[in-house]
């Protein structure tokens, strides 16, 4: 006969026995599992029958990440703000927005290794116009700077490595600047991602996430501006640079259309993530330029601020 009072749970940490206790243990898992699936089931039904309960649980419901959760930085740009997109009108990086051709050439560290070599072959199928030029010893980077400027380039991009391993990237932009270097890690070429699909020539699509600071306006517009942007859509080739916590993930995608009802995505490649090290203003000089921005590790001193 049942008393209709509820048992009480028992701790599995208070048995002594490990083999009972990890049979208590299993039971009481596969218990709350079935509790949590039964109730799953008996909300989608409520919400299936009143729909407005399903909308209020999503409004309640929002996950806690650390984008979410990130700390206020008055250097993040409102969407609204007039005196930013006032500033990006008459900036470094305003003529591409307006039509012109970026001209981009591309190159090494003197004596490059084979890895780094593909990983700029890589670069050379992703960037329209890029021009790659083996680098000889006796060349400074100031030198190869002048060189792009004579010939009217504008844009530079530089790969070094270490232990014959790509390791970081430097884009000057020209005629007079900014410079970024960013450390370059995770680099996985097309060939060897599987499924990855095939590159044509067209000019891409590109699409650039969350960078919301006014650091971040100005890495995302450096970026922007070695492409065309005048994406040719029948190439269905994306290009998406995606910041994340600072870290910015590159890939490059095809759209694949199923039957005329659904879009998939397949990945031509490369992949690589790429973090910010130092802003400078102007042209590169390792002297006396003047850094709008640098990493510090005291800089970090919570997981949920960003900078980017």
């Amino acid at each position: 006969m049942s008393s209709g009072k509820r048992l009480p749970t028992i701790e599995p940490s208070s048995i002594k026995n490990k083999a009972k206790r990890g049979e208590i243990f299993l039971k009481q898992k596969h218990e709350k599992a079935k509790a949590k699936r039964q109730r799953r089931l008996e909300l989608k039904k409520e919400e299936k029958d009143n729909p407005e309960l399903h909308e209020a649980r999503l409004r309640e419901n929002v996950p806690v990440t650390q984008e979410t959760t990130r700390e206020f930085d008055e250097a993040v740009v409102a969407a609204d703000d007039g005196e930013v997109a006032k500033e990006e009108e008459e900036d470094e990086f305003a003529q591409y927005f307006n039509g012109q051709a970026p001209k981009v050439l591309i190159t090494t560290t003197p004596n490059a290794s084979k890895s780094t070599i593909g990983f700029v072959k890589e670069l050379v199928s992703v960037i329209p116009n890029l021009e790659y030029v083996k680098r000889g010893k006796k060349f400074a980077l100031q030198q190869i700077i002048q060189f792009c400027r004579n010939r009217e380039y504008t844009d530079l991009i530089v790969v070094t490595e270490d232990h014959k391993e790509p390791t970081h990237v430097t884009i000057v932009h020209l005629p007079s600047g900014p410079t970024a270097h960013f450390r370059l890690t995770r680099i996985k070429g097309g060939k060897q991602i599987s499924g990855h699909g095939r590159a044509t020539s067209h000019y891409p699509e590109l699409i650039l996430n969350q960078f919301t600071t006014r650091l971040g306006h100005t890495v995302g517009r450096m970026f922007a501006a070695l492409f065309p942007q005048v994406p040719e859509f029948q190439g269905r080739q994306a290009v998406t640079f995606h910041n994340q916590r600072d870290f910015i993930f590159f890939r490059r995608h095809r759209y694949v259309f199923r039957s005329g009802k659904r879009v998939d995505l397949q990945e031509i490649g490369p992949r690589f993530t790429l973090r910010l090290r130092w802003l400078q203003k102007g042209l590169y000089d390792p002297t006396s330029g003047e850094y709008e921005w640098m990493y510090k590790a005291d800089l970090e001193t919570s997981r949920r601020r960003v900078f980017l």
